[in-house]
């Protein structure tokens, strides 16, 4: 696979807007639901740490292609998870002097993170 196959860099840019399209949505959804706490970001996240395990499981035991990866892989869920938000977040939760929700929010990511991503990758195997 070369690294600037024109068909893979089209197919990675429309699947990272259409990832960044689902996050807003899921964002909007869930900011309804628990309104005053960053929950849509643990949420995208976690579900996009789930499906990138998902897809690298699937690479790894030879089920998917490196090509519908990378599109998957970087383009989707590379558009739709958010590293930079949830560390806006905490820090904002910093600023409100809500130290507990801060740790809560960034020690939970990583926690849930790490668990979604080993659950996706063990569901491929």
């Amino acid at each position: 696979m070369s690294a600037l196959d024109p068909g893979v860099v089209a197919g990675v840019g429309l699947a990272g807007g259409l990832g960044a399209a689902l996050r807003y949505v899921v964002d909007t959804v869930v900011r309804r639901v628990a309104p005053g706490y960053p929950l849509g970001t643990l949420v995208i996240n976690t579900t996009g740490a789930f499906l990138l395990g998902l897809v690298t499981g699937l690479v790894a035991d030879g089920h998917l292609g490196p090509h519908v990866a990378t599109v998957l892989g970087t383009g989707l869920l590379g558009g739709y998870t958010t590293f930079s938000t949830a560390s806006v977040e905490a820090l904002v939760l910093l600023e409100e002097r809500r130290p507990w929700a801060a740790l809560v929010h960034a020690g939970g990511m990583l926690a849930l993170g790490l668990a979604a991503a080993a659950a996706g990758w063990w569901l491929a195997a």
